[in-house]
């Protein structure tokens, strides 16, 4: 066999390597975190969900947003001024030229001037909810109008709110053909999801009462989840309030699920109809005042946080973002974190091993908040 070459001897040719350039410096990466490639790519989308899932906690705990009353509803609803324009509007072109699709411009605006009452209901309701909730003792932490942040009746919540002088969310949802968030909703409270789930569980998550008005399949997905969580228990019971019993009568056959035994008759206990902003309180405030009781302040060192309500269940708390380094990489050079949890307080174990809950710090946040 022959001699192979030793392609590992130190090379004779001392001068030709002292001729030759230096390789070129190679740029650092960046992190992954910074790297926008990754971020946005299939690879990415459990730091994207995670991040829908603390900067909103972030926030909320930021703003000592504990109780909210939500509301549901369509975008395509007008305020009754504008459905009465366009309905005059519609009435002058079907006299002018009178034919088939002037005639059905005619009717969809007769509809969605009907439709607007329940934009002006929806605006009063929340503008109730939101005077009794600022006459509240300082011994119960407030609540909140909270919407999806878009038009039609989720922009008649805010605007009643913020009519009343209240502070009020919107968790709107990136969509091809949705436009911004409604300009009722409070600086600072807007937020942007892209994923539905993600929304949807903060729509929930401090929710301590729901009216849904009509709406389509949107307001249907979100009605039926919330109810499926309140029948399986997964979620405390709240009042769920079912605005128009035209609609949902004409709409949803609620006695056909006990007839065909797809539900038990007690179900039907989990909302109610209403059809005025007078019945919709009748349920809501006794059931919010309930609240109020079991969740009012008991040690007198509470009161120096007028906004921090009792936890409606003990719950281990995330570390508060006043308190985390503003370096992500800050405290990971060791290794170690304190607290046995990570910088960005989200996930893991707690010191003494209990598993966190992601909306904990909202039930009990730490006295320094800011």
């Amino acid at each position: 066999m022959k001699n192979r070459p030793n392609v590992f001897a130190p090379t004779t040719d001392t001068a030709s390597a002292a001729q030759s350039p230096a390789p070129a410096k190679i740029k650092n990466p960046p992190k992954a975190y910074e790297n926008p490639d990754f971020i946005r790519s299939p690879y990415g989308r459990q730091v994207r969900v995670l991040s829908e899932m603390t900067e909103p906690l972030q926030r909320l705990n930021r703003h000592r947003i504990r109780n909210t009353v939500v509301f549901f509803g369509s975008a395509r609803i007008a305020p009754l001024d504008k459905a009465r324009e366009a309905l005059a509007d519609a009435e002058a072109a079907a006299k002018a030229q009178p034919n088939t699709e002037t005639a059905e411009r005619l009717e969809k605006a007769q509809r969605d001037v009907e439709a607007a009452g329940y934009y002006e209901a929806a605006r009063q309701l929340a503008g109730d909810v939101t005077r009794w909730s600022k006459t509240l003792p300082k011994t119960v932490s407030p609540f909140y109008i909270c919407s999806g942040g878009g038009p039609g009746i989720m922009e008649a919540a805010n605007r009643g709110a913020s009519e009343a002088g209240g502070v009020t969310l919107g968790l709107g949802i990136s969509l091809p053909h949705e436009q911004s968030i409604n300009p009722y909703v409070t600086q600072g409270l807007s937020f942007e999801f892209h994923y539905f789930f993600v929304r949807k569980y903060w729509l929930v998550s401090l929710a301590r009462a729901v009216v849904a008005f009509p709406g389509g399949f949107g307001t249907m997905d979100e009605l039926f989840e919330l109810l499926t969580l309140a029948q399986t228990r997964k979620m405390p019971p709240v009042p769920v309030i079912l605005y128009g019993s035209k609609f949902w009568n004409e709409v949803v056959n609620f006695k056909a699920f006990v007839k065909w035994a797809m539900i038990d008759e007690a179900d039907l206990s989990l909302f109610h109809i209403v059809d005025t902003p007078e019945e919709a309180r009748a349920h809501l405030l006794p059931a919010l005042n309930k609240y109020c009781r079991e969740h009012e302040y008991t040690h007198p060192a509470d009161l120096s946080h007028p906004h921090h309500a009792n936890p409606p269940f003990p719950q281990t708390r995330l570390h508060h973002p006043a308190h985390e380094p503003q370096n992500p990489d800050a405290g990971d050079a060791s290794g170690t974190s304190s607290g046995g949890g990570s910088g960005s307080g989200g996930g893991g174990s707690d010191a003494s091993g209990g598993a966190r809950n992601i909306g904990s710090d909202l039930a009990n946040p730490p006295a320094t908040a800011a």
